[in-house]
């Protein structure tokens, strides 16, 4: 999206499992600061887009108009003092408030204000920030607020704060990291499995088109195109383009197209016929139709088509036939 690598997850099953799992396996205190650690070590990009405008507010703006369409929110600064080196900041609509409803917690949006400590962080030009969130939609707000500013606690001590108080935290949480890393390897396992059985789909759906229509060079400048069964919208739209494709290829001057395996006609499929004859007419070649069944003949006829603009003939020798004859003609 918009040049950058991106992952579509459904927001209800998808997302918020792996997040509840995550919570399950290391606490929610410990979750709450890895995903604001998380938010806040993931701003690089999003401080180079703010730093392209003349002023922070400019990029910032700029910045919520991004975060809206990807589903981080409505964002609003709704303060900024910088002699205070304090920011508050109001959100709506976002991720994080989406996967608690559907979980029924009430965890805070962690990653949220993370990402707002990052890109004050760098903005107040101090060594760490921390948002604290003061309103919360899943606790009855009707948006999200955090406040900003700098901290002498960087997350990483209030992390070292926390694991001295847990002795079997560090265990827990390696533990934790552990499977989900393990998750992660396996999706992408699966994700590459799919996306190679599709890629054979699509390589064998080509094959198949290609075998129920054939188009042979039976001599030279004159191709035919024998089709059968049922010809609909699509594969009309398929073969017209392959075999256009190969009257300039071969410089065809003929092309017989076969209806000796085509059991069923009606008005669609004539339609799509004579579109098939007049481009290939216009390309400079002579389109010949052969192996016209009388049932065939009497539905064309009912249906209101004029056999008589197309040369047809009785069967698929007596078009070749036709071809070789024309041919050596134009070459005397």
């Amino acid at each position: 999206m918009g040049g950058n690598p991106a992952i579509f997850i459904w927001t209800e099953s998808t997302l918020a499992g792996l997040i509840s799992g995550l919570q399950r396996m290391v606490g929610t205190d410990r979750f709450r600061l890895a995903l604001h650690g998380g938010g806040r070590d993931g701003v690089a990009d999003d401080w180079a887009y703010i730093s392209q405008y003349p002023t922070f507010e400019a990029g910032f703006t700029a910045l919520t108009q991004v975060a809206a369409t990807f589903g981080w929110g409505r964002w609003e600064l709704v303060s900024l003092d910088r002699q205070a080196q304090r920011a508050v900041v109001r959100v709506h609509h976002h991720w994080e408030t989406a996967i608690q409803k559907v979980l029924n917690v009430s965890w805070g949006s962690s990653y949220l204000g993370g990402k707002f400590a990052g890109i004050f962080q760098r903005h107040f030009g101090v060594a760490q920030c921390w948002a604290e969130q003061v309103a919360s939609v899943v606790s009855g707000d009707k948006y999200d607020e955090f406040v900003i500013a700098p901290s002498n606690a960087s997350l990483e001590d209030r992390l070292e704060r926390m694991l001295a108080t847990d002795d079997a935290t560090r265990a827990d949480l390696a533990v934790a990291l552990e499977r989900v890393r393990m998750e992660v390897e396996e999706r992408a396992e699966t994700e590459k499995r799919l996306l190679e059985k599709l890629s054979l789909i699509a390589r064998q759906e080509d094959a198949i088109r290609a075998l129920a229509a054939p188009i042979i060079e039976v001599w030279d400048g004159v191709l035919t195109l024998p089709l059968i069964g049922v010809v609909d919208s699509q594969r009309a739209a398929d073969t017209m383009g392959r075999l256009l494709e190969q009257i300039l290829q071969k410089k065809a001057s003929y092309t017989i197209i076969d209806l000796t395996g085509v059991d069923l006609i009606d008005t669609a499929t004539a339609e799509h016929l004579l579109k098939l004859v007049l481009a290939v007419e216009l390309l400079g070649a002579r389109c010949i139709i052969t192996g016209i069944r009388p049932v065939i003949a009497q539905t064309m006829v009912s249906i209101g088509i004029d056999l008589s603009k197309l040369t047809t003939l009785a069967s698929l020798r007596d078009g070749l036939t036709y071809c070789i004859d024309q041919t050596r003609k134009t070459r005397r």
